[in-house]
């Protein structure tokens, strides 16, 4: 559009009126948007007097209502990143109904450029509380977004184009949809708004118990569609025969294409006794309907522990009855390291000799909670993660005076569904040269997302950082690769049928307990 070509004033004592003119305007907003490296960021609704030759207005419409300044918790450079990180202020969650988080907050020293754009003001209420949003959001994403060029396009003439485009609507959702228009632009589907509602869905996870299907979705960024990652087990998805991979189509005959990983949770959720009908794609092929099918799904109350284990008896190749405990961590909550640090501790009390660490269809969590994971196997002062900040610096993450729980051998089981901080924990293990990684490759999420809260209470989702592995590997779309994957060569061997669990069914717990015993041999060697 040819009148919204010019650029943003900085100086904030110039007024940039948009020329397009929309019809019947009924005032002008003017929003001083100051831009820091600190924790405060200022956004102002404040009364603007019109140029003569600019928009006509109403006199009697003119704001007079003065918002609040408001703290920012998204603002930092690359050093404060790291301490929030390890404050676990950061998520890394690939899916919907994990964990909550909390935004982020630093104490760097201001500095601050100021920018004042002047818009027309909707005569919907609504709507003009969503403009306010509109600002909030694009100055956040201006501040912190990872790509610098957001997407090789004026952000300034973005929000410009898109304020004009909200001004005629009448309903708060309308509104919302053009900030997740503008959002999408940028290319990265994790950068999302979400609705104040949706908000508080996303938030339930964080107590262990969430009213629902017991589904983990997500977003595959490589085609934009919804994927399960993962089923609480018992839950009724679990009982109803869905796996990790299916594609969700429909939620009670409505089509999910271009809806947002928590709006489509918030769907399934309700209360108990209410029933959700789902539609699901499989590439495995369900029959004669070509791969498609619907299930009707009960609510429950699920239950999200995060740790769940057991000790399987294993017979070594030279006889000897040896105990490996069995670790499943099902996602990356705020209790999930104390729930494993406990867990460790009574294996290691009934005399435990190995360990399995299950990640499988674990879609990540808290950043804090990984690394604490991570801390329960490391020693000493390695590296957990590197980050790169959008200017392109590295920094490494790193433990300090650490002091592992154990140091029994260690395998770490993944697939497909494991994301995030699922892979961050992985590549700290593995670049460590502390566990053996068995199954088949990862999801691939190597970005960090920032979760702010809104005036209006809506949610921010944006993409701060990427991080690589210890070993400065490139996990973002990459996944990490196994060390080992789920063969049958070794399940032909023979086994100690006196000893089996119901867990050696799994064909990757089985590959997992012959790398064990690789590992314990040279062990043995040692010792003798």
């Amino acid at each position: 559009m040819e009148a919204l070509r010019p650029k943003f004033d900085l100086n904030p004592a110039h007024l940039l009126p948009i020329t397009s003119k929309p019809s019947n305007p009924t005032s002008i907003l003017r929003y001083s948007h100051q831009f820091p490296c600190s924790i405060h960021w200022i956004i102002r609704k404040c009364r603007a007097p019109v140029p003569v030759n600019s928009l006509k207005t109403n006199p009697d419409a003119q704001i007079n209502s003065q918002v609040s300044t408001r703290e920012s918790r998204n603002s930092f450079d690359n050093e404060n990143l790291i301490q929030s990180i390890a404050r676990g202020v950061l998520s890394l969650a690939a899916a919907a109904a994990v964990a909550a988080t909390s935004g982020i907050c630093c104490d760097s020293p201001a500095f601050a450029e100021s920018l004042t754009v002047a818009f027309p003001v909707s005569r919907a209420r609504e709507v003009n509380t969503v403009q306010r949003t509109l600002v909030e959001a694009w100055g956040l994403i201006r501040e912190t977004f990872i790509d610098p060029t957001f997407n090789h396009q004026d952000w300034d003439l973005k929000l410009q184009q898109t304020m004009v485009e909200m001004f005629p609507l009448r309903t708060a959702d309308a509104a919302y949809k053009k900030i997740s228009g503008m959002l999408s632009t940028l290319g990265d589907p994790f950068t999302r708004i979400i609705s104040p509602k949706e908000y508080q869905s996303f938030r339930i996870g964080s107590d262990g118990n969430l009213q629902g299907v017991g589904l983990f979705i997500n977003i595959e960024p490589r085609t934009g569609h919804l994927v399960v990652m993962s089923c609480v087990e018992g839950s009724p998805a679990d009982r109803a025969g869905i796996h990790e991979g299916d594609e969700l189509v429909e939620i009670d005959g409505e089509n999910v294409d271009g809806i947002g990983s928590e709006a489509a949770a918030q769907k399934l959720r309700g209360r108990v006794g209410t029933s959700v009908n789902v539609k699901l794609h499989s590439g495995n092929g369900w029959g004669s309907t070509s791969g498609y099918r619907e299930v009707n799904l009960s609510r429950e109350t699920i239950k999200l522990s995060p740790v769940s284990s057991a000790i399987i008896p294993h017979r070594t190749p030279d006889g000897r009855l040896s105990k490996t405990g069995y670790v499943k961590l099902s996602t990356f909550s705020q209790t999930a390291a104390a729930d494993m640090e406990n867990t460790i501790n009574d294996m290691e009390n009934q005399g435990v000799q190995s360990y399995i660490l299950d990640l499988r269809n674990n879609p990540g969590g808290l950043v804090k909670a990984g690394l604490d994971v991570a801390r329960i196997w490391l020693d000493g002062n390695e590296t957990l993660v590197n980050t790169i900040d959008r200017d392109g610096h590295m920094a490494p993450i790193n433990m300090l005076n650490g002091h592992a729980i154990t140091h029994d051998p260690l395998v770490v089981l993944v697939n497909e569904g494991s994301a995030s901080a699922s892979e961050i924990l992985a590549g700290a293990l593995h670049d460590n040269g502390r566990a053996i990684i068995v199954g088949h490759r990862t999801f691939g999420k190597g970005k960090i997302q920032s979760v702010t809260e809104l005036h209006d209470g809506s949610a921010l989702f944006v993409t701060v950082a990427k991080y690589l592995s210890p070993a400065l590997h490139d996990i973002d779309k990459v996944g990490i690769a196994p060390d080992v994957q789920c063969t049958t060569e070794v399940l032909n061997a023979p086994r100690d049928k006196s000893v089996d669990s119901p867990l050696e069914a799994d064909s990757c717990i089985l590959v997992a307990e012959h790398e064990l015993d690789v590992q314990e041999k040279p062990t043995k060697d040692a010792a003798s």
